[in-house]
């Protein structure tokens, strides 16, 4: 069975970047599974892998347009100190937030001046290639 839209697939998989840094792995654990087309990976991955079926290994670059986006300035904002709780007031302290549309966000400080934070909502990985080696447990 070939891998199409509405199939259940399980892979595993080795998420690296350019610098060679391994990001995630589930090889030697459980398959990770999803549902094609319902875009529960992120979009080059789920291309590359449609029209594949079990056993099928392959390597595959996602550009960041295709991953986890490009870096955008509007994700980056400055926030009055005060506006944080006091443990967060560091570079590298993440924080949540509550986005326009009810979502959850997800922030870093990035830098603390005397007054102001700045704080990055930007994905941890975008601008990032994102090269993963995946094999194809299952196709059901």
């Amino acid at each position: 069975m070939i891998i199409s839209q509405g199939k259940t697939v399980a892979i595993t998989y080795t998420l690296t970047l350019d610098s060679g840094e391994t990001v995630d792995s589930n090889v030697g654990s459980d398959p990770l599974t999803y549902t094609h087309g319902e875009e529960q990976l992120v979009f080059g991955l789920e291309q590359a892998l449609e029209g594949k079926q079990a056993g099928d290994s392959l390597k595959v670059s996602v550009p960041p347009e295709d991953g986890y986006g490009t870096i955008t300035e509007e994700a980056q904002i400055e926030v009055p100190l005060s506006h944080l709780p006091e443990e967060a007031r560091q570079p590298g302290a993440v924080l949540t937030a509550v986005g326009p549309e009810g979502q959850e966000l997800q922030g870093e400080v990035t830098a603390i001046g005397d007054t102001t934070a700045t704080l990055d909502f930007n994905h941890p990985l975008a601008g990032e290639v994102l090269h993963f080696e995946v094999t194809i447990v299952s196709v059901k």
